[in-house]
């Protein structure tokens, strides 16, 4: 059994995408713990509503290629994300796996696993490290709660707030 983290954002009706998709991977997959709802403020395209993002750490038999294809991009398609030139465009949902097993590998031409946003962005960092904070990154051996801390200790210095935590948000 592949145990899998995945990254779900959302900023166009996200109050009904991101629990949606939720929905959706507990149907086809088995869904293990679902971080808090993270409110994050655009990255590259600044002049768009905000987005919310969840970590989900759920076990599957499918392989990366196989839970890529046959679940995430169908949950995609039925919540209607459009892909476009962009890549920081606004969209329903996102969904992406960020690290499979503890596995390193090129999923395809565009997607490398673990997700290199993870080392980059505290959006896709914290709500991993609170899933799971001494997981270590399976290349840098670093553990998730110290990439967040250190992603988040530099926004900070730069006086940015990438992300704040939406309490009032569940997912069930």
């Amino acid at each position: 059994m592949n145990r899998v983290f995945v990254l779900l954002g959302s900023n166009i009706d996200k109050e009904k995408n991101l629990p949606a998709a939720v929905r959706m991977l507990r149907q086809r997959c088995r869904v293990k713990i679902v971080s808090s709802v993270y409110e994050t403020v655009p990255v590259g395209r600044e002049e768009q509503p905000c987005f919310w993002n969840v970590a989900v750490l759920l076990k599957t038999n499918r392989t990366a290629a196989q839970l890529k294809s046959e679940v995430l991009a169908k949950i995609e398609r039925d919540l209607c994300r459009v892909r476009t030139e962009d890549p920081n465009a606004p969209r329903t949902i996102d969904v992406d796996i960020t690290l499979f097993n503890n596995d390193s590998f090129d999923l395809d031409s565009t997607h490398h696993i673990p997700d290199p946003d993870l080392l980059k962005f505290p959006h896709v960092a914290v709500p991993v490290a609170e899933v799971a904070p001494g997981l270590k990154h399976p290349e840098t051996d670093e553990p998730m709660e110290e990439i967040a801390g250190r992603l988040m200790h530099e926004a900070e210095e730069k006086g940015e707030l990438p992300l704040r935590k939406c309490a009032e948000v569940i997912l069930a």
